[in-house]
């Protein structure tokens, strides 16, 4: 199911910010500095989610945006037991989520990313120039409060 929201946390600054052209090996870029500071940060347990989603929104840029330029930001939460990852382009198509035959090959991009991320969503650009798709990781052994007890939504369904 693809959304459209407003993100729950302000994220503040973020601790990374890159402004490529993506290409065939961005993505393996992008998680190697990303993993840098989930050990900076002790979240390393976040790292498989967060690397595999990543990856999936860096290969919606390479395969969707004309160009293939965007803007990537990573954000350790202000609670300090997560991250949230941000990838915005200029492209004003709204990425869906949709699930496909397993033959297809592709196409379950985002079926990936709500299924190993704590919450995502699309905000769009007001003036329709583009989007931008964020997720969040939680490490809920560090999370304190409300965070700690309760995942963000509900399961979509039946896990393996």
């Amino acid at each position: 199911m693809s959304r459209v929201s407003i993100p729950r946390i302000d994220p503040g600054e973020p601790v990374y910010r890159a402004d490529l052209a993506m290409g065939e090996h961005s993505a393996r870029h992008l998680r190697r500095i990303m993993r840098l500071y989930l050990t900076t940060w002790d979240l390393l347990d976040l790292a498989p989610a967060a690397e595999l989603a990543l990856t999936e929104l860096i290969a919606n840029v390479v395969r969707h945006v004309p160009g293939r330029r965007c803007q990537t930001f990573i954000f350790r939460l202000p609670t300090g037991d997560g991250v949230r990852v941000e990838v915005a382009d200029s492209s004003p198509a709204i990425p869906l989520a949709i699930k496909r035959d397993e033959l297809d090959d592709g196409g379950r991009g985002l079926i990936l990313v709500n299924a190993v991320t704590d919450d995502w969503g699309v905000i769009k650009r007001w003036d329709g120039t583009g989007k931008t798709v964020w997720f969040e990781c939680v490490d809920r052994k560090k999370a304190t409060g409300d965070r700690a007890r309760f995942s963000p939504r509900p399961p979509t369904g039946p896990r393996p």
